[in-house]
C-alpha cells in the first residue's frame, strides 16, 4: 500500500488529482482532503501524479510485501492550461476533465521506433496520415473527415503556419514531444486560431530537468538515415538551456507502377502500368532548436529564449499525378526563427496567470526547373522545345512570417475561470527570379495579417461535470497582385479586409463512474491560409480573393473507462456533423501544353457526417490491444450552382462525396511486453499494427467515369516492431518492418508510397 497527500506549492490541498502507478491500472483520484490510497503488487514502480492547472510530477517508488508506504507530494502550477490529461492508457489517453472531444498521444512507448510525429498521429480516433510519397513528401493530416489546411498545428500553443517545409511533422521525430494533444472540431479559445476540422499541439518536456541526454541514429531501405539528440540541463540559480538537433536522409528509390511514355509516339497508354524505381526523389534536411532562460523565479516561472535553423533539399519526382515525371526538377531552402516565450502565474493578483510567446520567421524557398529534357518512368530523356520540365523558372521566395499570442487565465474560487487569447500573425512574400544575370523581384509583395481574439467562461463546480462558453472574433488583411483581365499580362496590386464573429459552448458530464458524454457546438470561421491565397510559386496557385469558409460543428461523444485488477478497459464512440459553407477545396488543373497543377477555389456548401470508433483493452504491464474505425461522409450540399449562362441549374454532383478524401479506414495494434527479460531493468517489447483504407475516388463520381480508373484501391498495411530496453531504458535497440506484405499502398490522386521496408535504431538516453 502506498497513500499519501498531494498538496500545491502554494501550500493549498489538490483534490480531484489522479494519481497512478505507470503503466499498470492501480491508481485513484484525491479526496477533497488531497488523500491518496493505491494498493499494488509488490515491485519498484514510477508513481504519477497529474492535476488540471499543475505540472504532472513522476517518483521512483518502491512497494514490499505487507508494508505500508506514506509518500506526500508538492506539484506545482502550470503555466499552459492546454494540459487536462487526467487518464493514462498504452498509447493514447482521454483528456477527462476537458469538455472538449480530444485525446492525447504518449510518444514515450515510440520513441524507440523511427516513427516521426506525424507517425505518432495515427493512434488518435478519426485520424488519417496522408502523403504523396517517401520522406520529406508532402503531407497533410486528415481528422475526422478534415485534411490538410481545415487542422491546425500548435508547438507548445504556438500556431505553426508558415514556418517553412523543412520543419514539418513528417520531418520531426517522435522523440521531440512529451505527447501530442488532438482537439477534434470545436476548440477552446486558448489556441486562438481559426480552424474548422481540429487543432494538434505538440507538447515538449517543460518540467525542470538536473541534465538529460537522448540521441538516436537509425538506417533503413532506400538509404533512409534518420539521427537526433537532445541534450540540457536546469542550474540551481534557475538558468536552464536545451538543445535539440535531428536530420532526415533518404534517396527515396522505391519502385512504383507507372505509365511509360513512348517518346518515338509522343503518348503513352495510361492503362497500361510498368514496374519503375523512383529516380529524382532524393531528401534531405537538417534542423537545430536551442532554447536557453530561466524559470522559477518570483518575476517569471519561465523566461527562455529560442533559436531555431532548418535547412532541406528536395528533388521533385512527380507533379500532382503519377503519370507526370520529372528528372532534373528539385528545390532548396532554410528558416531561421528566434522565439521569446515568458509566463507568469499569479500575475499582480492571485489567480490570474499569463503567457506571452513571440517569433520571427525568415524562409526562403529556392525553385529550380531548367532542364532541357524531357523525362519517362525508364529514365530516358528527350530535348525540349524550350527548358523547363513543368515552367521554366529559377525563382527564390522570401517569406517572413511574425507571429505573437497572448493567453491570459483568471481563476475565481477554482471553480470559474475567464480566458482571453490574442493572436497576431502578419506574412509577406517576396518572390525573385535568378534566371537572369540579375536578380529581379516582383514589383508586388505579397502579404497578409490576421487577428483573432477569444474570450471563454468556464465553470467547474463539481467533479462530475463542467461547462464552457465562448466567443471568438476574426479579422484578415489580405494584399497581393491580381491579373486585370483573363490574358494574366499585367498585375496590378489589389487589397481586401475581411471579418467575422465566431461562438460556441462545450460541457462534459459523469453519468456513472468512468461512464463520460460530451457535447460541442461551434459557429466556426476559418481563414484562407497563405497557400490558398498566394500557392507555393510551383506546383500550386493560390487565389488571392477565396473566401474564409463558414461552418457548424457539433461533437458528442461516449467513454468508459474501467479497471478490474490488473484488466483495464477503454471504449469511445463519437459522432461529427459539420456543415460548411464555402469550403475551400483543392482541385487539379490542366495547363497548356499537357501539363498540370493544383489550385484552390470556394466550394457551396459541404456536409460532413459520421463516426469513429476506438477501444483499448490492457492487462497489468504485460499487453496492450485496441484500434480504432472512422467513417465520414463528407458530401457535395449545395442542390443549385451557376450554369455559364449565369443562370441556376442543377447540381449533379449535388448528394455525392466530394472527391480525393477516404470516407473509411481503421487501425489496429498488438503490444507484449516482457519485463525484465534477460536481467533486471530490461525490457523486450514487440508490436503489432496494421492500417486499412476503403477505396475512394479522386474524382467525382456523380459525373466521371464509372470504372476504376479514377478509383484509389483498397489498402491493408502491415507492420512489425520489435525493442529490447536495457538498464530502465538508458539502452535501447529496435527493429522495424513496415508493410511487410508488400501491399501497393496510394494516397492523393492515385500518387504511390513505398512497399515492404526494413529499419534499424539505437537510442540512448541519460539523466533524469
Amino acid at each position: 500500500m502506498i497513500s499519501g497527500r498531494i498538496i500545491s506549492t502554494e501550500k493549498e490541498t489538490v483534490d480531484f488529482a489522479t494519481v497512478y502507478l505507470k503503466g499498470t491500472s492501480y491508481g485513484g483520484i484525491t479526496n477533497q482532503e488531497g488523500l491518496y490510497h493505491i494498493k499494488a503488487p509488490a515491485g519498484d514502480y514510477t508513481l504519477v501524479v497529474s492535476a488540471v492547472g499543475y505540472t504532472k510530477v513522476e517518483k521512483k517508488v518502491k512497494l514490499v510485501n505487507d508494508e505500508r508506504m506514506k509518500l506526500n507530494i508538492t506539484i506545482a502550477p502550470e503555466t499552459q492550461q492546454l494540459d487536462e490529461v487526467t487518464i493514462v492508457s498504452t498509447g493514447v489517453s482521454r483528456m477527462k476533465r476537458s469538455a472538449f472531444n480530444a485525446v492525447a498521444v504518449d510518444t514515450k512507448e515510440l520513441q524507440n521506433t523511427t516513427k516521426n510525429l506525424s507517425d505518432a498521429l495515427t493512434k488518435a480516433p478519426g485520424m488519417k496520415l496522408r502523403e504523396s510519397g517517401g520522406v520529406g513528401s508532402d503531407m497533410q493530416l486528415m481528422l475526422d473527415g478534415f485534411s490538410g489546411k481545415h487542422v491546425k498545428v500548435f508547438i507548445d500553443g504556438v500556431p505553426q503556419e508558415g514556418v517553412g517545409s523543412s520543419f514539418s511533422l513528417n520531418n520531426i521525430p517522435v522523440s521531440f514531444a512529451d505527447r501530442i494533444e488532438v482537439y477534434k472540431g470545436v476548440v477552446p479559445v486558448g489556441f486562438g486560431t481559426d480552424a474548422i476540422g481540429g487543432v494538434i499541439n505538440i507538447v515538449t518536456n517543460k518540467k525542470r530537468r538536473n541534465w538529460f541526454l537522448d540521441a538516436s541514429y537509425s538506417y533503413g531501405s532506400f538509404n533512409t538515415h534518420r539521427s537526433y539528440i537532445d541534450f540540457g540541463q536546469t542550474f540551481k540559480n534557475g538558468f536552464s538551456y536545451e538543445i535539440n538537433a535531428f536530420q532526415n536522409y533518404s534517396d527515396n528509390d522505391y519502385h512504383v507502377d507507372a505509365p511509360v511514355k513512348n517518346f518515338e509516339t509522343g503518348s503513352f497508354n495510361e492503362s497500361e502500368k510498368v514496374r519503375v524505381r523512383r529516380f529524382n526523389d532524393t531528401y534531405h534536411n537538417e534542423a537545430i532548436v536551442a532554447k536557453a532562460g530561466i524559470v522559477d523565479k518570483s518575476w517569471a516561472d519561465r523566461l527562455m529564449f529560442g533559436f531555431t535553423y532548418s535547412h532541406m533539399y528536395k528533388d521533385i519526382q512527380t507533379g500532382v499525378r503519377q503519370k507526370t515525371v520529372f528528372g532534373e526538377k528539385h528545390r532548396f531552402g532554410h528558416s531561421l526563427m528566434p522565439s521569446m516565450e515568458y509566463s507568469k502565474r499569479n500575475l499582480i493578483i492571485k489567480g490570474l496567470d499569463m503567457v506571452l510567446t513571440a517569433n520571427y520567421n525568415r524562409n526562403a524557398t529556392t525553385n529550380v526547373d531548367t532542364a532541357r529534357y524531357e523525362y519517362n518512368w525508364l529514365g530516358e530523356k528527350q530535348p525540349l522545345n524550350s527548358p523547363g520540365e513543368q515552367s521554366r523558372q529559377y525563382s527564390r521566395a522570401d517569406n517572413d512570417n511574425w507571429n505573437g499570442t497572448l493567453t491570459l487565465n483568471y481563476r475565481i474560487a477554482r471553480v470559474h475561470m475567464l480566458t482571453f487569447n490574442h493572436v497576431l500573425s502578419a506574412f509577406r512574400r517576396d518572390n525573385t527570379s535568378l534566371l537572369a544575370v540579375e536578380e529581379q523581384t516582383d514589383a508586388i509583395a505579397k502579404q497578409t495579417r490576421k487577428n483573432i481574439s477569444g474570450l471563454s467562461y468556464r465553470l467547474m463546480s463539481s467533479e462530475k461535470w463542467n461547462f464552457s462558453a465562448f466567443g471568438k472574433y476574426y479579422r484578415q488583411y489580405v494584399a497581393g497582385p491580381m491579373a486585370e483581365d483573363g490574358t494574366g499580362s499585367n498585375y496590378v496590386r489589389t487589397s481586401r479586409m475581411v471579418d467575422s464573429w465566431g461562438y460556441g459552448a462545450a460541457g462534459t458530464y459523469f453519468i456513472l463512474s468512468g461512464l463520460q458524454v460530451k457535447l460541442s457546438y461551434e459557429k466556426a470561421y476559418r481563414l484562407p491560409t497563405i497557400e490558398e491565397m498566394f500557392g507555393d510559386e510551383d506546383l500550386e496557385s493560390g487565389d488571392i480573393g477565396i473566401r474564409p469558409e463558414k461552418s457548424d460543428n457539433i461533437n458528442l461523444s461516449l467513454s468508459y473507462s474501467r479497471s478490474f485488477g490488473k484488466h483495464s478497459v477503454y471504449v469511445e464512440g463519437g459522432v461529427v456533423y459539420r456543415n460548411t459553407k464555402d469550403y475551400i477545396q483543392r482541385n487539379i488543373q490542366d495547363l497548356s501544353g499537357g501539363k498540370e497543377g493544383a489550385t484552390y477555389t470556394n466550394y457551396g456548401k459541404v456536409l460532413t457526417k459520421g463516426y469513429n470508433v476506438s477501444a483499448r483493452y490492457g492487462f497489468g504491464r504485460w499487453l496492450s490491444v485496441g484500434g480504432n474505425f472512422t467513417r465520414m461522409n463528407v458530401r457535395d450540399n449545395e442542390k443549385w450552382q451557376i450554369g455559364s449562362t449565369g443562370n441556376s441549374v442543377q447540381n449533379l454532383g449535388y448528394e455525392a462525396r466530394i472527391p480525393n478524401v477516404p470516407y473509411q479506414f481503421a487501425d489496429f495494434d498488438v503490444n507484449f511486453y516482457w519485463r525484465d527479460f534477460g536481467r533486471k531493468e530490461n525490457v523486450l517489447s514487440m508490436t503489432y499494427d496494421n492500417q486499412y483504407m476503403h477505396s475512394f475516388s479522386y474524382y467525382s463520381q456523380a459525373v466521371g467515369s464509372k470504372n476504376n480508373d479514377f478509383m484509389v484501391p483498397d489498402q491493408f498495411s502491415h507492420n512489425l516492431t520489435l525493442s529490447y530496453s536495457l538498464k530502465n531504458g538508458r539502452y535501447n535497440l529496435s527493429f522495424e518492418c513496415r508493410n511487410f506484405t508488400n501491399e501497393d499502398l496510394y494516397d492523393n490522386f492515385s500518387l504511390q508510397k513505398a512497399g515492404r521496408a526494413f529499419y534499424g535504431k539505437i537510442r540512448v538516453h541519460f539523466g533524469d
